[in-house]
């Protein structure tokens, strides 16, 4: 040690630190992984069936009451042009086999993820069940249709009222 100067050593002990640290961070990860690689094992698939899924990903999240319960796996069209989910959900999670599965939005212009609404039933979907109530997707154009369609309704329904008001004051005349 009487050879190297200060700095040398300062240098070869933050070069020794950063390699047990990155060994470290190594092991973790291996770890980690190995730990999700068994906890989706013990996840179980279930299946859910809509006409359009617009936006929906595969990776997008399934949620009950907010709460994240598990992932969108997989998507194909079936033969009716369908598209059929596969819903990974963590095990441990008991779905009622009436539950609905709906497709909706983090907000406006959110992402989208599958929402399950529990049922009242005592029988629980099992692995590779399908829902049988499923609600499709929101376009964002529909739903801008439907404000406006109320929306002129209501005026309609008011200049209505109006009018009838207004017919009702000229014969009380």
């Amino acid at each position: 040690m009487d050879n190297f100067t200060k700095e040398e050593i300062k240098n070869f002990v933050i070069g020794l630190v950063v390699i047990v640290m990155a060994m470290i961070a190594v092991a973790i990860y291996r770890w980690q992984s190995s730990v999700w690689a068994d906890a989706q094992k013990t996840d179980y698939a279930l299946y859910a069936t809509f006409n359009r899924t617009d936006g929906l990903e595969i990776g997008n999240k399934v949620r009950m009451a907010g709460i994240d319960i598990g992932y969108v796996e997989d998507s194909v069209l079936d033969s009716n042009f369908r598209a059929t989910l596969t819903l990974k959900i963590k095990s441990g999670i008991a779905i009622p086999d009436d539950s609905s599965a709906a497709i909706v939005s983090s907000g406006i212009l959110g992402g989208k993820y599958i929402e399950i609404e529990p049922g009242g039933s005592e029988e629980f979907l099992t692995e590779g069940a399908e829902f049988v109530y499923t609600q499709d997707a929101m376009v964002l154009e529909e739903l801008v249709d439907r404000i406006i369609s109320m929306g002129k309704a209501k005026r309609k329904q008011a200049t209505v009222a109006k009018e009838s008001s207004q017919e009702t004051e000229k014969k009380d005349e």
